[in-house]
């Protein structure tokens, strides 16, 4: 096997972690306060503009809920890897960071995803203003 890990294997990742959620909580509460927007635009006027940017909110507010959830459940697995680590379970606690590392990658190829749905969002609302100059 490779070389043991140490406790601060796994601790490098908490600061990249800690800014990623950080990220993902900001994209959230923005979405919240535009959800909010929304909503009561949507209570005066029902056009098909603002139905389809409400189902486009609520795919990317899931996307960023499981970004979330995965971002979490990786700094979970990296602090239980440390406990693996001081416990000198050495085998199991290698085990446990590589899925901490395969959660992280989910979670940042999930945000690309969102990323790329919330810059075609954008996209129709230029093409929106620029057919109607």
């Amino acid at each position: 096997m490779n070389e043991p890990i140490t406790l601060t294997t796994p601790a490098l990742l908490f600061s990249a972690i800690s800014l990623i959620m950080l990220a993902y909580t900001n994209r959230f509460l923005s979405y919240a306060n535009l959800i909010r927007t929304l909503h009561e635009k949507f209570k005066t006027d029902h056009n098909e503009v603002l139905l389809g940017q409400i189902a486009n909110l609520r795919k990317r507010l899931y996307l960023t809920k499981y970004m979330q959830i995965l971002g979490v459940t990786s700094l979970f697995l990296c602090v239980f890897t440390m406990f693996l680590i001081f416990i000198g379970s050495q085998l199991l606690a290698i085990w446990t960071f590589g899925i901490a590392l395969l959660l992280l990658i989910a979670s940042l190829g999930v945000s690309i995803h969102e990323i790329q749905i919330s810059v075609k969002a954008l996209d129709l609302h230029l093409g929106d203003m620029e057919i109607n100059r």
